[in-house]
């Protein structure tokens, strides 16, 4: 493990999803599942969503978009947040799931629509 790309990986990762989300990820690894918290705190927060090419508002468009269309609900909850986090406004998460609709097709589009708009009312409600 390169311990400068984990050390960055572990501050990007926090400040998208949230100290709570990432303290909830590393308390609940055990000996087995230990090695995918480092690999995904490692590469795909560190090595990729690190790099300097995309502004994170944009790596988080393009997740909601992939996580969409892989038909992935928890972890696309998980990035919608993140994505808030990172500047992405309710508006355009509606167009990358219309999007989603025309090229990945209608249901994908569907369940997102869904799962956003149950995270929002959620998160209305604790706002109040």
């Amino acid at each position: 493990m390169d311990k400068n790309t984990y050390d960055k990986g572990f501050e990007i990762r926090t400040a998208v999803l949230g100290t709570e989300y990432v303290e909830r990820a590393t308390a609940n690894a055990d000996e087995f599942s230990q090695p995918l918290q480092d690999l995904v705190t490692e590469y795909a927060w560190g090595a990729v969503w690190g790099r300097d090419g995309l502004p994170l508002k944009t790596r988080s468009m393009l997740n909601l978009a992939m996580l969409a269309v892989l038909n992935r609900p928890h972890e696309l909850r998980t990035h919608l947040r993140g994505a808030l986090t990172n500047g992405v406004t309710k508006e355009e998460i509606r167009e990358i799931f219309l999007q989603v609709g025309i090229y990945a097709g209608i249901p994908a589009s569907v369940d997102s629509f869904r799962i956003a708009r149950d995270l929002f009312a959620e998160l209305e409600d604790t706002d109040q």
